[in-house]
């Protein structure tokens, strides 16, 4: 038995403004986290480049067209990720991030597994997703969950490319 809270997995918008305030939180972490580990560490949200403070100040408009999935422990959000509007068939994950306090309790697998329902729900027919190659505790997770490297889209160094296939098995895995 486990005395975990449960987590809970929202599509925003649509949500109060307290989980917009809580995806800012996560936005920021996230994106700090990756200037450092970039070797570019900023002291704050101000030292960020601009389209990622933006995306902090303003996730609302950033992302218009796209899913933010945001998982939930009670009213706090504790992981995010983004899919984004369908192009070719095809959807592209960005900005997982889980709260470094609630790792290891599957929020990230929850996350991308619902993510590829809705893709699944929205006909895409494959998610890819970019992750840094130093980030291996990301792309093992991506692999579990069925990704594999793929040719690379961008041209951005240390960049590992990742593609899935989506299909009917997505829908029936939440349905049983």
């Amino acid at each position: 038995m486990t005395d975990q809270p449960e987590v809970a997995i929202v599509r925003w918008p649509g949500q109060a403004p307290s989980v917009q305030d809580g995806l800012a939180d996560l936005l920021a972490a996230y994106h700090l986290q990756t200037q450092a580990e970039k070797g570019e560490a900023v002291a704050g949200v101000d030292g960020l480049p601009d389209r990622y403070r933006i995306e902090i100040a303003d996730p609302q408009a950033v992302f218009v067209d796209d899913v933010v999935l945001l998982a939930l422990i009670g009213d706090t959000a504790v992981g995010c990720l983004v899919v984004t509007t369908p192009h070719h068939r095809r959807s592209e994950v960005k900005r997982l991030w889980t709260d470094p306090a609630f790792r290891g309790r599957g929020i990230a697998s929850s996350l991308v597994s619902a993510a590829l329902v809705h893709a699944a729900e929205s006909g895409v027919s494959a998610v890819r997703l970019s992750v840094w190659m130093w980030r291996a505790g990301a792309i093992a997770l991506y692999e579990r969950l069925g990704f594999t490297v793929t040719e690379s889209w961008d041209e951005r160094d240390q960049l590992v490319c990742m593609e899935r296939a989506v299909g009917h098995e997505d829908l029936r895995a939440v349905q049983s």
